[in-house]
């Protein structure tokens, strides 16, 4: 084990690593903006309702070449996104028409998931020609409505403007550098969506990165530089540490690699007047390749497996965010790092293992290595009496077969969670599907010389019995969430993110922990105890 204190890590080679932080500056300029004002910008976006109200032409009298186009006939969405100049300036402008049902905020069940879409077209709109500031007017909806819409606008244009890690030697195009908000009241609070920018980027960018960069000695460097900047405590579990530990669950998966550097990685975040006993564990699978061990993957299904580490990224972030919001919850962050490789030492099927809380274990394939990690990270992470758990990764493609990349499944030791966790899907943007959990599913589960079977060859209903699987390292009494990644990457986009990965799972973990702990509370007792500093 090596324990590394945040004051004790010098800069590394693993900065080069990290993504910049914060994509854009954001200046706020509240009241009603001047033209001469919006001019000063190399790009305007105006978002007004479908039905735009005559005080648009009049208040922003540079946008009335396009008041023609907004009353077109056509079918619905034909004029939704008009793009022109503004007025004889050189800003140019892109005119949102937003859809009704993704601007109310006071329905019983906003649809964020169209908001967001909508606000990533815009931002892919006006993007388009490179502008290095925008502007942005939301115009003619209730105070509350325009705030939620603002927000949406500024989650895509930082996920629009975000670059992917490249190792070219062609210059890259120019990036947004600022945005301007004009005409929300001073008092609109912005810290958290930006928060929320900067760690669904890192999970992109992290999940980006080949296998060669981000191998689990560089991962390790990584953290302990997120330590510093973030004052976590930091320790690595080694292999050494983690076979004391009698952590054979991941020792199998790792085994079968060519150096000795996975590891289990711990960060602590304890806020100020707070207890060692953490509120919440949050547990990632960070396996940076994934070649399918023995039962080796085809080429094509191998591809992308340097993204089978997504889980542990999102689990990351969602505590960076806690972090940057000061938020009262005890955290402990559990990450499982290591590569899935196939050689002469790796695990084979019909190996048979024991995990660190005992349950010995039966190898069925090899190529279901993220349960194997997950296994012994959730036991080691039960052993420190967190009031809830919470664990991601892109750990079947049953999930994804099941509800395609748009959405991640979502399963819990607690049916009483299932209406609250799909409630915080539609709100947050980031939808997700419960699968059940009865005791049954267990029957593909048997083994004759072991305590349970790591999965059924058929593969029927994989994610449901990799949750069946998981359960059993879970402290019994312990409320537990797993988050199946099926939408941690997504070809043709998702919701306001353009194509590849998404950082699907943090907006959704930072609604569910800061607006639904009273429901937490309510419906998994113990869980989060709503708590004031």
């Amino acid at each position: 084990m090596i324990g590394v204190s945040p004051k004790q890590v010098k800069q590394t080679a693993a900065d080069s690593l990290l993504p910049a932080g914060v994509c854009f500056k954001l200046v706020q300029t509240p009241g009603r903006p001047r033209n001469t004002t919006l001019t000063k910008v190399d790009h305007l976006i105006v978002i007004a309702p479908a039905r735009p109200p005559p005080s648009l032409w009049r208040e922003l009298p540079g946008l009335k070449s396009l008041q023609p186009r907004t009353r077109r006939p056509g079918k619905p969405g034909a004029s939704r996104v008009l793009r022109g100049v503004l007025g004889n300036s050189a800003t140019a402008v892109t005119l949102g028409l937003l859809p009704p049902a993704a601007a109310r905020s006071h329905s019983s069940l906003p649809n964020t998931f169209k908001l967001l879409a909508f606000a990533g077209e815009l931002a892919a709109a006006a993007l388009g020609d490179e502008p290095r500031s925008v502007g942005l007017v939301v115009h003619g909806l209730e105070p509350a409505d325009a705030e939620r819409v603002a927000k949406a606008m500024l989650l895509a244009l930082g996920a629009h403007s975000w670059q992917a890690p490249a190792f070219r030697k062609e210059k890259r195009p120019a990036t947004l550098k600022k945005v301007e908000l004009f005409g929300l009241p001073a008092g609109v609070s912005l810290q958290r969506t930006l928060a929320e920018i900067d760690a669904a980027n890192l999970v992109r960018w992290l999940t980006a990165l080949p296998a060669n960069k981000l191998t689990a000695t560089a991962y390790r460097e990584l953290l302990a530089t997120l330590a510093t900047k973030n004052g976590w405590d930091f320790e690595w579990l080694d292999e050494n540490a983690l076979g004391k530990l009698g952590a054979g669950a991941f020792l199998a998966v790792s085994q079968g690699n060519a150096g000795r550097d996975a590891g289990i990685a711990r960060l602590r975040y304890r806020p100020a007047g707070t207890t060692s006993q953490p509120d919440l564990a949050l547990i990632g699978k960070g396996i940076i390749f994934d070649t399918g061990g023995t039962n080796a993957k085809t080429a094509t299904h191998m591809l992308d497996m340097h993204t089978d580490m997504s889980g542990s990224a999102v689990a990351l972030a969602v505590l960076q965010v806690l972090t940057t919001l000061d938020a009262s919850l005890s955290v402990d962050c559990w990450l499982a790092i290591t590569e899935n490789r196939s050689g002469p030492t790796a695990c084979k099927q019909r190996d048979v293992i024991t995990a660190s809380n005992g349950v010995t274990v039966e190898i069925i394939h090899t190529d279901a290595e993220g349960r194997m990690v997950l296994a012994d990270t959730l036991a080691l992470a039960g052993r420190e009496k967190p009031l809830l758990m919470i664990d991601y990764a892109t750990l079947t493609y049953a999930c994804v077969h099941a509800l395609s990349e748009r959405y991640s499944g979502i399963l819990s030791n607690r049916d009483s969670l299932n209406e609250l966790l799909i409630r915080v899907g539609r709100e947050s943007g980031e939808r997700v599907w419960p699968f059940p959990m009865d005791d049954d599913f267990d029957d593909d589960l048997k083994s004759k010389v072991a305590d349970v079977s790591q999965c059924s060859i058929g593969g029927e209903a994989d994610q449901i019995l990799a949750a069946r699987f998981l359960q059993r390292f879970v402290p019994e009494g312990t409320p537990w969430i797993h988050m199946d990644l099926a939408a941690a990457t997504r070809k043709d986009g998702l919701g306001h993110v353009p194509g590849g990965c998404t950082g699907f799972g943090v907006r959704y973990a930072v609604s569910l922990l800061l607006d639904h702990a009273a429901d937490l509370h309510e419906l998994a007792t113990p869980v989060l105890r709503p708590r004031h500093r």
